[in-house]
Parts: C-alpha cells; sequence; structure tokens
C-alpha cells in the first residue's frame, strides 16, 4: 500500500466520511493481517523478534499505518526478522520507561512530519527499517526505539545505542537534487533550535548545543548527538531517510542533555525524549519548508549562528598524501555545494573536501581553488 505524502484534514463532512470509511477498511486489512501474521511466525517458532507499537497524531493516522504494519520487512533472505506489530492502546507505547507516544503526540504541531509513529523497545536499527520500506509507509513516519543495536553512521559505521538516548529515523522527499547535500544542515538546525526553545518554554536555562560540521551535535566540546541523511531516486522525486541520535539522560561516555542541566539548576526539571522529538518535528517542519521554497541561504544566518567553525584555522593538505604540503586557511561558511569555505593565506578562496580516510573530517580536509 503506497501512501500519499500528506494526508490532509478532511474539508467537507462527505470527505470526513470518506475518510472514516477509508480508516475502517485499513483497520480491517490490518487486523486480517496480524492474525496471518501471528499464525505465520507460530508456524516458524520464531523466537523474539521485532516489536512495533503504531501510533498516530488521530485515530485515523494510526489505523492506516496500521494497516502497513503487517508489510513491513526488515532484513535480507534468512537474517529477515519477524515483525509484530499493535496499536497503542492510549496509555503511551511502552508505558513506563519506554517512550510515551501519547505524551508526544499531545505536544507535536507539525502536520506533514512525525504525525505517524513506529515505537520499538529493541531494534537493530530504525534507518534500516524505514529505508527498506520507504514506498509502504506514510512520508513523514518517524521510526522510534528505546535501545538500538545496529545503529548507522556515515562510512558505514555501526554502534550500539543504550536507553537514555532520542534514537529515531524519519522520511521526507525533495524534487531538486542540488538541495539533496545540504538537507543534513537543515535538520541539524532544526534540532538546536528545538532544544532551545524547549528550554524556554519550560523555563529552564538554555542548552547551547552546537554543531560541528557536517552532522555532529556538541555541547561544551564533547558530541551529544549525530545525523544522517541518506537518499534513493525514484522518477521525479528523491526519498530522504534521516536517522537521529541524541544522548539525553546517558552521562556515559561523554555527557547528555539533562547532565548539562542539572549542573547549572539540580533543582529545575529535565528534558524528556517526547518533548524533544515533537519540538524538533515542530521547528523541522518549518525549516524544511523554508529550504523547499527559498533555498539553504535563506537559513544561513541561523545556521551560522548555531555551529563551531566562523573564524577556525586550520590545517589542509595540498597535493597527494606521499608529497603534500601542509597549510593553514580560515573557514567563513559553506560552498553552494555544502562543502567548507575558506580564505588562504594567499588570500585566495577554497573549498574544503573531506580526505575520506580521517574518523574526523577536520583532521584531514583537502583544499580545491575556487574559480573566481
Amino acid at each position: 500500500m503506497r501512501f500519499p505524502v500528506r494526508l490532509s484534514p478532511p474539508a467537507t463532512a462527505a470527505a470526513a466520511t470518506a475518510g472514516a470509511v477509508l480508516a475502517a477498511v485499513a483497520l480491517r486489512r490490518y487486523l486480517r493481517t496480524r492474525s496471518s501474521m501471528a499464525t505465520s511466525a507460530h508456524r516458524r517458532g520464531s523466537a523474539g523478534g521485532i516489536t512495533l507499537v503504531v501510533s498516530g497524531k488521530s485515530t485515523e493516522d494510526q489505523h492506516l499505518l496500521a494497516a502497513a504494519g503487517g508489510a513491513l520487512v526488515l532484513g535480507e533472505g534468512d537474517s529477515v526478522e519477524d515483525i509484530t506489530v499493535s496499536l497503542d492502546s492510549g496509555a503511551g507505547a511502552g508505558a513506563g520507561a519506554g517512550f510515551d507516544a501519547g505524551a508526544y503526540m499531545a505536544a507535536l504541531r507539525a502536520s506533514r512530519f512525525g504525525r505517524w509513529m513506529l515505537w520499538s523497545p529493541r531494534l537493530a536499527s530504525t534507518h534500516d527499517l524505514v529505508t527498506q520500506n520507504f514506498a509502504k509507509l506514510p512520508v513523514g513516519v518517524v521510526c522510534v526505539a528505546d535501545v538500538q543495536f545496529k545503529g548507522r553512521g556515515r562510512s558505514k559505521n555501526v554502534w550500539e545505542s543504550p536507553p537514555g538516548c532520542l534514537m529515531f529515523s524519519f522520511t521526507s522527499q525533495m524534487e531538486d537534487a542540488r538541495k539533496l547535500p545540504l538537507m543534513q544542515y537543515v535538520v541539524c538546525l532544526a534540532m538546536t533550535e528545538a532544544i532551545k526553545e524547549l528550554c524556554c518554554a519550560k523555563g529552564l536555562s538554555e542548552l547551547d548545543v552546537k554543531i560541528k560540521w557536517p552532522n555532529d551535535l556538541y555541547l561544551k566540546g564533547l558530541k551529544v548527538g549525530g545525523i544522517l541523511c541518506t537518499s534513493s531516486y525514484q522518477p521525479k522525486v528523491y526519498n530522504i531517510c534521516t536517522g537521529i541520535g541524541l544522548n539525553v539522560d546517558n552521562e556515559e561516555p561523554t555527557t547528555c542533555l539533562n547532565a548539562a542541566l542539572k549542573e547549572m539548576n539540580a533543582n529545575l526539571p529535565t528534558l524528556k525524549r517526547e518533548d524533544i522529538l515533537a519540538s524538533f518535528f515542530n521547528k523541522f517542519e518549518v525549516l524544511f519548508e523554508i529550504f523547499t521554497n527559498e533555498g539553504f541561504q535563506a537559513l544561513e544566518e541561523q545556521y551560522y549562528n548555531s555551529w563551531l567553525h566562523s573564524g577556525q584555522k586550520v590545517v589542509v593538505q595540498d597535493g597527494p598524501e606521499a608529497q603534500h604540503a601542509d597549510s593553514v586557511v580560515t573557514i567563513q561558511g559553506l560552498t553552494p555545494a555544502g562543502y567548507l569555505y575558506a580564505i588562504g593565506e594567499d588570500g585566495k578562496s577554497y573549498e574544503l573536501h573531506p580526505d575520506g580516510n580521517s574518523f574526523d573530517f577536520f583532521a584531514g580536509l583537502v583544499r580545491r581553488k575556487m574559480e573566481t
């Protein structure tokens, strides 16, 4: 079942009735699929597997997403996981220590992103789930996991994320290929702005989370989060999957948002994952609209206010590794292609590219002279 980019609220009574009928049909399909899935899983005698709890901003949203649940897959060949899908009861997915879907949906104002949610207490990778099932899910769906044990990073890095982290992946679409490399910067900006606005709304001390190019989030010089954007092409549109990991409550191995808040005032309340996720989508939807219609240039000033690198001097390499010479350049901003724009000691403009070998992007930058 393929979903539209957006489900608009019904404008008329007839449309509302049609929507209710559609939701009922979807629910019947879902219940039949659930029965078939349970029988199939019993026949295979599979132990464990994946549990997904379906939530929606509205009952219709929830039922439409549930209708797709029986068709979801994760893995290939003999390594395909059994997936058990259930509807959120309304008490909150993962009531207790888990993610509270009810609290999240209550705080969500966005209409395009995050209104459909899949939650799992333990999942190999939220990013793999939404990537592998993109066409089966509504665009804007989010998948959240409490524990992730094969999280994806750049250069195919894989890691385990323990409880206390906000780990989620969501989908979007874009037509302009030139904007694709800049999408990760919009996501980074949305998260930093969302955290600041949430702290302000709750009367908390501001957490000055900064962006380390290209896709990391830092607080007090320590990494607290990271972003991964991947895309695939279908006729006339790019399908984008964005994964985010943010350390909210786990103070190891570096620090986390709530540890920083407690250092400033131990008596104030702390941030919750549900509120951060809702605040992120509320902010991202606004920034994504600007980005889509006006380009990244309309967001550059905001972005530079949140990143670490304006005026930073870095050592870059010239020439092949065997005979390269190091030189110093000063970072000024971003080029239209999304790379670092810098001025050399010779006064010339350069575009800085990672060498592709270094874990830290700034440990192996290669400069290319820009055309004037």
